[in-house]
């Protein structure tokens, strides 16, 4: 008989914590899930499922005026703000049911509550005490607000799936997925949108090129972007609007301002530095590659860790290989090389690999191909937007290491492709594969001529 209550206890039901839990049942291990919010974390509730069904009501606009273009008499008569969200709200609380039922019906005990780690071995719920032979932290990220007069006159991605009514003006404060994509879908909704970003260009990380061509684009929709610039205070307008006060000195006045300036750890209150629980100084949680803390009882995984990629899939993948190492027929190892991911900003980004300056930094000599065009569906819709896409070849194996797209379908393409780029596929593979005609696709599998190099040019 076990010295604990349980073989592992699990804090926070996001889609990690949960694929954890429900593997671990699996293998036989008497689990507990503790949650305090609700089923299936930031993901399912107040992220990447509720965004994308928004991200599908906003694209109608667009739709709507290419298909004038096809000779469809359209009529529209309005938006309505409350059908959406309370049609989303349903949605999700299905999905949370769905989460409910694979816990339980996997054996999971769930326990509703914050959870705080009081030992090595041992974690309290609403003053109820439990032991586990292992504890692992799955609580995911939370929105960072900026410490800024008048910050509480703001909203984060958590308040914006259920606001009242619908802002018509709205300034979206960021430059990561969420604060384009935001703006892609208040824009495509009918708000008036200004986007600001203290940096040069947003989506950091990315390569410039894409985040440069998306700019471009979603200036060409309406949205006003600003970089170079931040807010520095909010203040309530006497019409009930709200005054955002930016560091050029400039002040505008809108109906809702949409904090995206990224999400820290969410592990204050956890009680994970009185345990002694080594933690960064975001809250971050050092992990090694098993996903063990300092103290090897206690584990986490997912967006509370260390590492550069907050997705869902990844989180999961975490669960999978913590869960089969401890407790299945073997280790399970995630790889974090191409991983391939999506923006699902307006119009898309997809992409996998390195960035051209990544790919340049590490393989040093590379080729590039690239291409943009204007897509065959508008040649007839009169609308402007254009698709870019992108190929990085390490020269000295012509293996494609990095991949990128910015336009319709890029995530449903891009998948596909991370295939290939993930079995090691080289240039000549792309070169000999035939492509789908006539698609955007077939791009990729078409494009020739590496641009001239830049290095070589240099060292001339």
């Amino acid at each position: 008989m076990s010295a604990y209550d349980f073989d592992l206890f699990v804090i926070g039901a996001g889609s990690g914590g949960v694929r954890a839990s429900r593997m671990a049942a699996s293998f036989g291990k008497k689990v507990a899930v503790a949650e305090d919010r609700f089923l299936g974390g930031t993901c399912v509730n107040v992220g990447c499922v509720p965004k994308k069904l928004f991200v599908y009501a906003s694209e109608f606009t667009k739709d709507f005026s290419d298909a004038r273009g096809y000779g469809w008499d359209v009529s529209v008569n309005g938006f309505d703000w409350p059908t959406l969200r309370d049609a989303k709200t349903k949605e999700i609380e299905r999905l949370n049911g769905i989460y409910r039922n694979l816990l339980t019906n996997a054996g999971v005990e769930l326990i509703w509550g914050r959870a705080t780690v009081t030992g090595p071995h041992a974690v309290q719920v609403d003053g109820r005490a439990y032991t586990a032979e292992r504890i692992l932290v799955a609580v995911g990220g939370w929105p960072f607000v900026p410490d800024i007069p008048g910050a509480e006159l703001g909203i984060t991605s958590n308040e914006v799936f259920y606001l009242d009514s619908f802002p018509k003006r709205v300034l979206v404060v960021g430059g990561g997925y969420v604060a384009v994509e935001f703006a892609g879908i208040f824009k495509g909704l009918g708000a008036e949108v200004t986007q600001i970003y203290r940096r040069d260009l947003f989506l950091r990380g990315f390569d410039a090129e894409v985040s440069t061509f998306l700019a471009e684009e979603m200036r060409k929709k309406g949205v006003d972007l600003r970089f170079n610039l931040d807010v520095t205070a909010l203040e309530k307008a006497g019409s009930g609007a709200i005054l955002a006060k930016l560091t050029d000195g400039t002040v505008l006045e809108v109906d809702a301002v949409l904090f995206a300036t990224g999400r820290k750890p969410n592990t204050a209150g956890l009680g994970l530095e009185t345990v002694g629980v080594d933690l960064a100084e975001d809250g971050g949680i050092p992990v090694n590659d098993r996903y063990e803390t300092n103290i090897p009882s206690i584990h986490a995984i997912g967006d509370v860790i260390e590492r550069p990629y907050d997705l869902t899939p990844v989180a999961i993948a975490e669960g999978m290989a913590f869960t089969y190492r401890l407790y299945g027929p073997g280790p399970r190892e995630v790889d974090y090389d191409f991983i391939p991911t999506a923006v699902f900003s307006q119009p898309t980004i997809g992409t996998v690999g390195y960035s051209e300056e990544q790919a340049r930094a590490k393989f040093g000599a590379v080729d590039v191909f690239a291409t943009d065009f204007r897509p065959m569906k508008h040649t007839l819709s009169g609308d402007p937007e254009r698709v870019f896409m992108k190929l990085i070849v390490e020269r000295a194996t012509d293996r494609v290491v990095g991949l990128h797209m910015v336009g319709d379908a890029a995530g449903e393409i891009v998948q596909g492709m991370a295939v290939a780029m993930k079995a090691g596929a080289t240039k000549a593979v792309f070169d000999m594969t035939i492509g789908i005609h006539p698609t955007a696709a077939e791009e990729f599998v078409t494009m020739r001529t590496p641009r001239p190099d830049p290095m070589a040019k240099a060292a001339e």
